[in-house]
């Protein structure tokens, strides 16, 4: 029976230790939430804030590799103007 009651703390310990951690996820996601509040109210689009974030996130290789598909995504749908001088006849 011993080993039940030490598994049970264990258990206990671990459940508590979550919930401690998941309130603070829940504190800062509201600090993250005034921080974005505060940079609208000071005129940041937080759409694009929130953009710009989730980039600095990526290595360098894989935003290389996003810009360029979502590049010739754009291009392929005519989104973006051709400069490569071929039509100038």
């Amino acid at each position: 029976m011993a080993d039940h009651g030490v598994a049970r703390d264990q258990l206990r310990a671990f459940v508590e230790r979550i919930e401690r951690l998941e309130e603070e996820k829940k504190a800062i996601a509201e600090d993250i939430k005034e921080v974005y509040a505060e940079a609208k109210g000071n005129g940041f689009d937080t759409k694009v804030l929130r953009q710009v974030v989730r980039i600095r996130k990526q290595d360098k290789s894989e935003r290389m590799e996003q810009e360029a598909i979502l590049d010739l995504y754009m291009h392929a749908l005519g989104m973006v103007p051709d400069t490569s001088g071929d039509d100038e006849e």
